[in-house]
């Protein structure tokens, strides 16, 4: 089948896009075979782009809901694959700078016990139920005292609400914030994350690139299907 041969994939995974509603439904020949057009080459080709750039689930959203003539739902679908890369950028940045603070010289105020709950609200000069509301977006995670279940701050803790707090004074929000000490923490360190952020704004790059690839596909497709 020359609509499989294009792109080096099997014949049966066209017949499961088609199946899928990611392809337009073919018609049949007399002899009962499918009969695939330049429609159906320009919606897989359209759905191999969109792929890579806003992943399997997604992309057969997008061509699912251009394939029945859903145009507003394909076309939200691809501006919610935007704004998420939108999303992941601003985050790259909050760990750019969240990288730049822990490499410095830690505060010479820097807390060598545990803090109570009010007393780190006093350092940052912020109520402790802002705290609390940092440790529910999983921004915090404090140790409690066995005896009273009272909130423990220790240094990593104080370490990152200090970082929280410079990252809200800068306008970003709490889920961005909560993945950046995420990051921190899986990469065991700024040193390990730091290292690892070429590779993610180049990530990030190849999507965007991969989107402006995958629009145009999209396009050709509509334009095909007179949508």
């Amino acid at each position: 089948m020359d609509l499989a041969r294009e792109h080096g994939i099997s014949t049966q995974a066209v017949r499961n896009y088609e199946r899928d509603g990611v392809l337009p439904a073919a018609d049949r020949t007399p002899s009962g075979y499918r009969a695939y057009t330049d429609l159906h080459a320009a919606a897989l080709r359209a759905y191999l782009a969109l792929v890579p750039a806003y992943g399997y689930g997604v992309a057969a959203e997008i061509m699912r809901a251009a394939t029945r003539g859903d145009l507003d739902a394909a076309l939200r679908a691809v501006d919610g694959g935007h704004a998420q890369l939108l999303r992941d950028r601003e985050t790259l940045d909050a760990v750019e700078t969240t990288i730049g603070v822990l490499t410095a010289a830690p505060p010479p105020d820097r807390p060598d016990r545990p803090l109570t709950v009010g007393a780190l609200a006093h350092r940052l000069g912020v109520t402790p139920a802002t705290l609390r509301k940092w440790e529910r977006a999983g921004i915090l995670t404090p140790a409690r005292d066995r005896a009273s279940h009272q909130r423990l701050y220790g240094p990593d803790d104080v370490r990152d609400a200090d970082l929280a707090h410079l990252l809200r004074r800068g306008g970003y929000l709490l889920d961005h914030i909560a993945t950046v000490m995420a990051q921190v923490r899986t990469a065991s360190g700024p040193g390990p994350l730091a290292e690892s952020l070429d590779a993610w704004r180049q990530r990030l790059a190849a999507r965007g690139r991969a989107m402006l690839v995958a629009g145009g596909h999209l396009a050709a497709y509509l334009t095909a299907a007179g949508r």
